[in-house]
């Protein structure tokens, strides 16, 4: 219920108002605050033992300071192409710019993507530098650059990183607005699951995702219920095998993870990399995934690990 009211902007203003008066508030507490707020469930940190309990236990407890660049999306760019390589980077066209105010749209190509490197989902895509609304643009992207992420959720990697804009070049979709991601949910270094999200960024089209297991084979739930379960099933990817040996390189040591990619034109390029998957408040279907999934979570070489025995 709050997730649909948080779509209706002054519902979204008095949510950031009470996030701004929070930040005072310990993370252990605003976490059991929040988490109770947005799933209507009570907290247990303890003994955790759901997907999104465990994901409140990592922000508090893994604090590995790599996760900061991994979750900074110009500071990954170089984390990437050292591991990777350059190739599965999407090539910048611009920035990073610390202002709205500073990118010169006129040295911009006619098509290109605005991300902010500071947080999630602050994206702005151009198909037509000629009817582009560059003023309301920098407006969007200002307002995002003021936001510290990290206060709305407490995913601590959000904290340090450095509000940045950076333009990409736009990657040709096949008529959609933007190429599919996949997203590959791994688990203590190991992928399980690949999520296709559909009509991302087409407003006409309803959101609805499609869940594969690592051998290509629907598996007819959904990861986060915001999204409409599809009954559409792409081919295999012809870079399946390669997508998945880059996802298992690049979440090694991580309890859990998910690296995006796109594929265009037969070629995989890495989007991102996420610690906190809808920041670990995300409910399922069935509900009964949250706990098979938090049973793929290890947190016994973390931090203040939990004493108390798993109830059966």
């Amino acid at each position: 219920m709050i997730d649909k009211l948080l779509k209706i902007p002054f519902f979204k203003s008095l949510y950031i108002l009470f996030v701004n008066i929070c930040r005072v508030i310990p993370d252990e507490l605003y976490l059991k605050m929040i988490f109770r707020i947005r799933t209507g469930k009570k907290l247990n940190l303890k003994n955790p033992q759901t997907f999104n309990e465990k994901l409140q236990w990592l922000k508090l407890h893994d604090h590995n300071p790599l996760y900061t660049t991994l979750v900074d999306k110009y500071a990954v760019r170089e984390y990437i192409k050292e591991n990777l390589g350059e190739e599965y980077l999407i090539p910048l066209v611009g920035g990073p710019w610390s202002s709205a105010g500073d990118i010169d749209f006129d040295k911009l190509p006619n098509q290109f993507v605005l991300k902010c490197t500071h947080d999630s989902g602050s994206v702005i895509i151009c198909r037509d530098k000629s009817s582009f609304d560059i003023k309301l643009a920098r407006k969007k992207l200002n307002k995002a650059l003021k936001i510290n992420y990290y206060y709305s959720s407490r995913e601590w990697p959000y904290k340090d990183v450095k509000p940045q804009v950076i333009a990409e070049k736009y990657m040709k979709s096949n008529g959609k607005v933007v190429p599919e991601d996949y997203k590959v949910y791994c688990f203590n270094g190991i992928p399980k699951y690949i999520v296709v999200f559909h009509n991302r960024f087409e407003d006409s089209k309803e959101l609805s995702e499609t869940v594969y297991d690592t051998n290509w084979i629907p598996q007819g739930i959904s990861l986060d219920n915001h999204f409409k379960i599809s009954n559409d099933v792409e081919p295999r990817p012809e870079c399946l095998s390669e997508m998945l040996a880059l996802s298992k390189k690049l979440s090694q040591g991580m309890a859990q993870s998910r690296i995006d990619f796109y594929i265009t034109d037969d070629l995989l390029k890495f989007g991102e990399l996420t610690l906190f998957t809808a920041s670990g408040m995300q409910p399922m279907v069935p509900g009964s995934l949250d706990i098979e999934l938090g049973k793929e979570i290890s947190l016994h070489t973390r931090g203040d690990c939990p004493k108390t025995p798993e109830r059966r």
